[in-house]
């Protein structure tokens, strides 16, 4: 995919990113829904974020192996990324173009409150599942 830009509500907090493919992901852990206000839709963009005014980015370590970075003036949610940055994945509604995106994934599917659902068909993971692949040993965070 080619290198994409996007920016906070207020514009301090401008980007460009290159998503690694064209899909997008929800995640439903209860840490993504308190930090989104709903469920964190994201498309991984590898390591490839680049900030113009890193000064304007709030971070928050959540867990032993996150952190969320947000606009410290708008509050605006950017992006989850691994502690060490090298898997960034961008919230898709941050980018300027997020119809650009076909959704094909949900993790943390098992935390999900049962008030909601998606009608889309979509791979599927449970919390387990994620922290297997992705995570550290200890669903440490997860909520």
């Amino acid at each position: 995919m080619t290198t994409l830009n996007g920016q906070c509500l207020c514009g301090a907090v401008r980007f460009t990113a290159t998503p690694v493919g064209e899909t997008m992901g929800v995640c439903h852990c209860g840490m993504c829904r308190r930090w989104t206000g709903g469920t964190f839709m994201s498309t991984d963009c590898g390591d490839s974020v680049r900030f113009e005014a890193e000064d304007a980015l709030g971070r928050y370590r959540g867990s032993g192996w996150g952190e969320r970075l947000f606009c410290r003036s708008c509050g605006a949610t950017l992006l989850w990324q691994t502690q060490d940055g090298a898997n960034q994945h961008v919230s898709i509604h941050a980018f300027d173009d997020p119809e650009a995106f076909r959704f094909d994934s949900q993790i943390f599917i098992d935390r999900k409150p049962a008030n909601y659902s998606f009608a889309n068909e979509t791979r599927r993971m449970t919390e387990a599942e994620v922290f297997a692949l992705f995570g550290p040993k200890s669903s440490e965070g997860a909520q």
